[in-house]
């Protein structure tokens, strides 16, 4: 090999060492999640706190009127739940686990946003009691449309 090889090749390898992150692969980066909730609901806290344990960036925005926030945002009456947030395009509604908004990020799928409807046992930061008793429960797609599909089932 000769000098010139040699060196391109250290320094594509020094390059490629210096992007990647101590530890392993990269996280990818979500956009920031806005929630609208009422300020002293601690079941909205407590989804909070499972999203920043998620490795999202949560912004809180307290809120007497959810009802307008959901009717102006679009979302569906069959789906709502106790607090409504908005990540980069995307809406979500209730109690949806961390990994299914993930998900939806990286997938990018067509769809308006997705939903946990009501507040069922078990779901994150409705999760009291004993674990054998906690919800089934689904996360609903919902299109700008009004069409729903199931994104995932708990």
């Amino acid at each position: 090999m000769d000098r010139r090889t040699f060196l391109g090749q250290t320094l594509a390898a020094g390059a490629l060492a210096a992007l990647t992150p101590i530890g392993g692969a990269a996280q990818p980066k979500f956009p920031t999640v806005t929630v609208y909730k009422g300020a002293s609901c601690g079941c909205c806290k407590a989804w909070v706190e499972h999203l920043t344990r998620s490795g999202f960036t949560v912004k809180g925005v307290d809120t007497d009127d959810l009802t307008g926030v959901k009717r102006t945002m679009g979302v569906p009456a069959a789906l709502e739940s106790c607090h409504t947030a908005v990540v980069g395009v995307y809406l979500v509604e209730g109690h949806v686990p961390a990994a299914e908004i993930k998900r939806m990020l990286t997938q990018r799928p067509a769809i308006r946003g997705i939903a946990v409807p009501g507040m069922p046992i078990g779901s994150p930061g409705m999760e009291q009691g004993n674990p054998k008793d906690y919800d089934r429960y689904a996360v609903i797609a919902f299109a700008a449309n009004g069409t729903t599909s199931v994104f995932a089932r708990y």
